[in-house]
């Protein structure tokens, strides 16, 4: 889904500031935070992928307002809501008020069957597609065109695991694409690597 989330490529926020604070957690809440979702993975109560399309769901200005661990714990709260480990009312008993919620989730989807086997040297061409629930597939890159350069390791299919469907394992593929095909009018001469999952591409040609 093109949730705000998907910043890559978007364009009026200005240059990166880099500090110096090197803290991965700057106060306990957010290592507790942290500790809590990554049991629940471990537990096998949700996926990283449910965990990421969790917090793709937030209401898009919660999710701008929120720091990195409130998100994580946004999503958590929200998935172990949704499996039925607690209750909305329960949380904001505990908070002593309303706990904000992702929205709810919607359908998935099962991977594509494969035309061709695709290899490195082809070169491929990234779906049209806008999906409305959880994908890999970052928003700069659809529809454009780039050349398979190596073969990624193997990964569950996001878009099924994301709303908890079976899925197979399936190829990912390091796609390289040209800097002045995604923005023409702004790129220096470079390439962008991205990693992207077979059923997200066509075969257009060979090299």
């Amino acid at each position: 889904m093109d949730g705000m989330h998907d910043l890559g490529g978007k364009q009026g926020f200005g240059p990166v500031v880099r500090t110096d604070d090197s803290r991965r957690f700057k106060e306990r809440w957010e290592l507790e935070a942290t500790a809590i979702s990554g049991r629940l993975v471990g537990a096998g109560l949700y996926n990283m992928d449910e965990y990421r399309h969790a917090i793709e769901r937030m209401d898009p200005c919660h999710y701008m307002a929120a720091s990195y661990y409130e998100r994580v714990l946004t999503a958590a709260a929200t998935l172990c809501v949704e499996k039925g480990l607690l209750t909305q009312q329960a949380l904001a008993d505990a908070a002593g008020g309303a706990y904000p919620l992702s929205r709810p989730i919607g359908p998935g989807r099962a991977a594509a069957r494969p035309e061709r086997v695709l290899q490195v040297g082809d070169t491929v061409r990234v779906k049209n597609e806008f999906v409305s629930g959880h994908t890999r597939m970052p928003g700069y890159i659809r529809g454009q065109t780039g050349v398979i350069v190596d073969v990624s390791p193997a990964y569950p299919y996001p878009d099924a695991c994301g709303h908890a469907l079976p899925s197979t394992v399936e190829p990912t593929f390091d796609v390289r694409f040209d800097a002045r095909d995604l923005w023409p009018d702004s790129s220096e001469a470079a390439f962008v690597h991205v990693g992207v999952f077979a059923s997200y591409l066509e075969y257009v040609g060979p090299p």
